[in-house]
């Protein structure tokens, strides 16, 4: 909670001098993002069959120009992370078990990312991620079938908050591109620091957040 709270300082710091650039006539801008997240948890033995889980991520965001090509984009989102994971038994035609699960963990992300533009309308760009973990589930289905008769379950339970880590900690990559001065496409890859599990045991490996993510931009 330390964490996210400093995560949260650096970026209301980072507006208050985006509201002190404004005022100086720097061009200051602010806007909303919205898009898609293609999220997976990092491979360990027990995690062989894992898929990637699709989810969404939202928010708001600051651009603040400290260079005439380098500029600093704080962002507040909500990113739903997480994986599916499937598993086949199969005996025979008439007699199997197929089970699916997803885990889904949303959080409030704090992303600060530095940016460099080759071009005004293009750039790259590189920071940390500060995240607080507020939705931990898992939902599943289940379908079997003996003698051929088939029955499906499925259900959604909580997961254990105790048991995770409530900080993420992550570094991002991505690029840009505005169409106009308001419009832009954005991608990035964020690859997590910290283990999800806040009791590791002994020999076992760190378990992490990754994902993927793209969508739009709107400067206003």
């Amino acid at each position: 909670m330390k964490k996210l709270i400093l995560g949260l300082a650096v970026t209301a710091s980072t507006l208050a001098f985006a509201q002190q650039a404004k005022s100086s006539s720097s061009p200051v801008s602010f806007g909303v993002k919205a898009g898609m997240n293609v999220s997976s948890l990092s491979k360990d033995e027990g995690l062989d069959d894992q898929k990637s889980k699709i989810g969404f991520n939202a928010g708001v965001f600051a651009n603040i120009p400290v260079a005439s090509s380098f500029s600093i984009q704080p962002e507040v989102l909500y990113s739903q992370y997480g994986s599916k994971a499937v598993y086949n038994n199969v005996v025979d035609a008439n007699n199997s078990v197929k089970r699916s699960y997803t885990t889904d963990l949303g959080y409030i992300t704090v992303p600060v990312m530095f940016q460099y533009n080759f071009v005004p309308n293009f750039y790259l760009e590189a920071g940390p991620e500060f995240g607080f973990n507020v939705v931990a589930k898992e939902k599943y289905d289940q379908t079997t079938v003996i003698g051929g008769s088939t029955t499906t379950t499925s259900g959604t339970e909580d997961i254990d908050k105790d048991n995770l880590n409530t900080f993420n900690f992550g570094i991002g990559i991505g690029a840009g591109y505005y169409f106009t001065d308001n419009i832009g496409l954005t991608a990035r890859y964020v690859a997590g620091v910290t283990d999800v599990a806040k009791d590791r045991p002994s020999g076992s490996d760190a378990i992490r957040n990754n994902v993927f993510q793209v969508g739009l931009a709107f400067k206003f």
